[in-house]
């Protein structure tokens, strides 16, 4: 399929061939039919694009303080390739359209195929001939509306949720100012709802496309009309000035907010839906006591992962008009005639010209308010979109000693991927990246673009069932991690995979009895830190310990952004559980041991914010402190190990100390280097030599298995054993045979 995408370092917009975006769970796949261009949010995206590196970094002050955050724990060289990775790749544009479901994913009843929908979400509903939309993103289109207006719900829905922040009522008198795309729906909803409205903006044609649409006067300022739209306003108004005031402007100036308060009759309410200075002039906003208030894009739900992406809806005793909602609002209103989007409809353009259309944007000579793509297949009977292939029920084979060269297939790849794990294996000789599949389309490019695989998909099933491929990367989302492992392995593939390898007891059981019944244990799991070379290097300093010993490992976490997927604790599983593995294995590995035993204890405000005291066989003992309330600029991990008399000391993979006899030996490392590198050349070198993989398979599951004892501590107030996996009794039950079929 095609899909248009922006390179964000060099601004360049291309058309590109990319795969059809798989069909998960709690979604519908849609074939487009129309997508609504946001002009003022794209050509901003567009511009941005354009500036210089301190441009850039000018316009996202917020993007500069997390780098300068990961700089704090991460070091330059690490903190570089990320922000080169992301800002040298493929990103979305657009976020409204209109289409028809082509395949229903499971859980979801209320669409069917041939189904013609509105979708939203600037992740979902993308400038592409197909794109997967969780369901709280579609609407229903009836009959009697077409597809070319529905393809303006999410845009209006904007407009929507700004009209109910005002919570404006009838007669009532607004005032709008900036008559964009945005504004110029929002005077339709106005006027739909019984209310006088007056518009400004810069533009005559605005102004008149508004009065159009229903507004009683427009104007623009320091030019008569101005004037004239103010007289129609306290004639309107007997005097009084606007009931409601609409900032849909964008921009630098302070104008808008400076009118608004001109123009507001006494605590009136003042809404900023836009993206304009707010520089408030206080005299002015006290005087008349103004209500100002804002409006967060399309409505209750925007942001909230559990809502657009889960699943999950906002009961509506509680929450009245959702972002879903909002849409639907729109959709009715086009379907009564309160809404003409004709009259706002500039262009309608054929979606193999996007490219010139944006270029023209970016030079200034389109200049219209609605500018709408048109798809190759509207109208077309819909064809039903084959069905992943499933992976191989049974093992094929695995894979003989003496390989010259591994065949790898990458399923999910991100930025961690992308940054650590992947150039890595390009740099190989003895590597051959085979097949990338992703659940977007435009990550699988972006990585065959960089990374040079053969060949890209959304079907990771159909990639494990290609005979051809020794190993599987996975780097998917941790609640997935178990099951593909399981898949995996069953398709005779060697794994690797990165942390967590499980997010629930019941997840790491499947992973064991998996291995039982296929005599696969080509499993090695992303703990990459005691392949490091700082820390074997002061492994090796340290010496053999004759007696127990006791670490302590702080580890900094930092508070989480509100929208990350780590938060979704209810199917990711707990902070602690998706990295504490990383602590607990490096822990292990220095003391050649599994733990027994966890007692933790967390804070009330946070549970994964947390101290966890490890027991080992010999009576060692290991304090883990997993902080999410430090300062996030402090490094983020320091070790220190006690015993035979001797002190060792690790500070965040930079510097490294073994005191002994009075005497300290130092040794630094010239960047923070936590072992990804040589965690994959091991990997790599025991698949071609049949070896045994780096990480015992026991150490794998008691990692894991500690992680599930820490969170029960918590629980429980008391100390938890660690269900460690065991081997089967092979005198009971014979294990297959590498390689045999099953």
């Amino acid at each position: 399929m095609k899909q248009i995408a922006q390179n964000y370092k060099s601004g360049e917009i291309s058309l590109l061939d990319v795969p059809v975006p798989a069909c998960k769970s709690g979604g519908v796949l849609v074939r487009s039919d129309y997508s609504l261009i946001s002009m003022g949010t794209e050509a901003m995206k567009i511009h941005e694009s354009k500036l210089s590196l301190i441009g850039k970094a000018r316009a996202r002050p917020d993007q500069v303080k997390k780098v300068m955050q990961t700089m704090a724990q991460q070091g330059p060289v690490a903190t570089y390739k990320k922000v080169m990775n992301r800002l040298d790749s493929y990103t979305p544009l657009g976020y409204s359209l209109s289409g028809v479901v082509v395949a229903v994913g499971a859980g979801v009843e209320e669409f069917k195929v041939g189904q013609r929908v509105a979708c939203g979400g600037n992740q979902f509903a993308l400038h592409a001939e197909y794109n997967w939309v969780p369901t709280n993103m579609c609407v229903a289109i009836p009959d009697g509306v077409s597809s070319l207006h529905a393809s303006y719900a999410t845009v209006g829905s904007i407009s929507m949720q700004g009209f109910r922040q005002s919570e404006a009522t009838l007669g009532e008198t607004a005032c709008v100012i900036g008559l964009g795309l945005v504004g110029q729906i929002l005077v339709q909803i106005l006027r739909a709802a019984g209310i006088h409205v007056v518009g400004i903006d810069v533009s005559t044609e605005r102004c008149d496309q508004a009065v159009a649409s229903g507004a009683t006067a427009c104007g623009i300022p320091g030019q008569t009309s101005f004037d004239a739209m103010k007289a129609t306003l306290m004639s309107l108004t007997n005097g009084a000035g606007a009931d409601h005031i609409f900032l849909t402007a964008g921009g630098n100036t302070n104008q808008p907010v400076e009118i608004a308060a001109e123009l507001a009759r006494d605590r009136a309410r003042i809404v900023d839906i836009g993206k304009c200075k707010l520089d408030l002039p206080w005299n002015a906003y006290y005087e008349k006591e103004l209500d100002v208030r804002f409006s967060r894009s399309y409505g209750p739900g925007r942001y909230d992962p559990n809502y657009e992406e889960g699943g999950i809806d906002y009961p509506i005793g509680y929450v009245r008009w959702t972002e879903r909602r909002n849409m639907a609002c729109i959709i009715d209103l086009l379907a009564a005639g309160k809404l003409d989007f004709d009259v706002i409809t500039s262009d309608v353009v054929d979606f193999d010209d996007a490219v010139s259309v944006y270029e023209r944007i970016n030079a200034g000579e389109l200049k219209g308010l609605g500018v709408v793509f048109k798809y190759p297949l509207e109208g077309a009977e819909v064809e039903a979109i084959p069905a992943p292939r499933p992976a191989p029920a049974q093992a094929l084979r695995l894979h003989p000693s003496g390989m010259d060269r591994v065949r790898v297939g990458v399923i999910g790849c991100g930025n961690y991927a992308t940054t650590m794990l992947l150039p890595h294996l390009k740099s190989r000789s003895d590597v051959d990246l085979v097949e990338v599949a992703t659940a977007t389309s435009l990550s699988a490019a972006n990585a065959q673009s960089k990374f040079d695989f053969d060949r890209m998909s959304t079907d990771y099933q159909g990639l494990l069932a290609d005979r051809e491929i020794d190993a599987v990367l996975i780097a998917t989302r941790h609640d997935s991690h178990s099951y593909m492992v399981c898949e995996a392995l069953r398709a005779g593939k060697a794994v690797f995979v990165e942390k967590p390898l499980a997010v629930t007891a019941e997840q790491l059981a499947a992973v064991r009895d998996t291995i039982h019944e296929t005599g696969n244990d080509r499993l090695m799991v992303g703990f990459n830190r005691r392949f490091a070379k700082v820390m074997t290097g002061l492994k090796d300093a340290w010496g053999d310990c004759a007696g127990p010993q006791m670490v302590h490992y702080t580890v900094n976490a930092g508070p989480l952004e509100a929208g990350s997927w780590y938060n979704q604790t209810d199917t990711q599983g707990t902070r602690f559980a998706g990295e504490g593995g990383h602590f607990i294995d490096t822990v292990s590995w220095w003391l050649g041991a599994d733990p027994v035993s966890a007692h933790a204890i967390a804070t009330p405000d946070d549970p994964d914010n947390l101290i966890a005291l490890l027991t080992y066989p010999d009576g060692s003992v290991a304090k883990i402190a997993y902080a999410t309330n430090g300062d996030p600029k402090y490094p983020k991990e320091m070790m220190e190990i006690f015993g035979d008399g001797r002190v060792a000391r690790l500070q965040n993979f930079k510097r490294t100390e073994v005191w002994r006899n009075g005497k300290c030996k130092t040794m630094r490392a010239a960047n923070i280097d936590k072992g990804q590198k040589y965690q994959l050349e091991a990997f790599v070198d025991a698949i071609k030599s049949g070896g045994e993989m780096p990480n015992p398979l026991s150490s794998l599951m008691a990692t894991t298995a500690a992680t599930f004892a820490v969170g029960r501590s918590i629980a429980s107030g008391k100390p938890e054993q660690v269900n460690a996996w065991e081997p089967r009794d092979t005198d009971d039950e014979t294990l297959p045979e590498a390689g045999a079929a099953q």
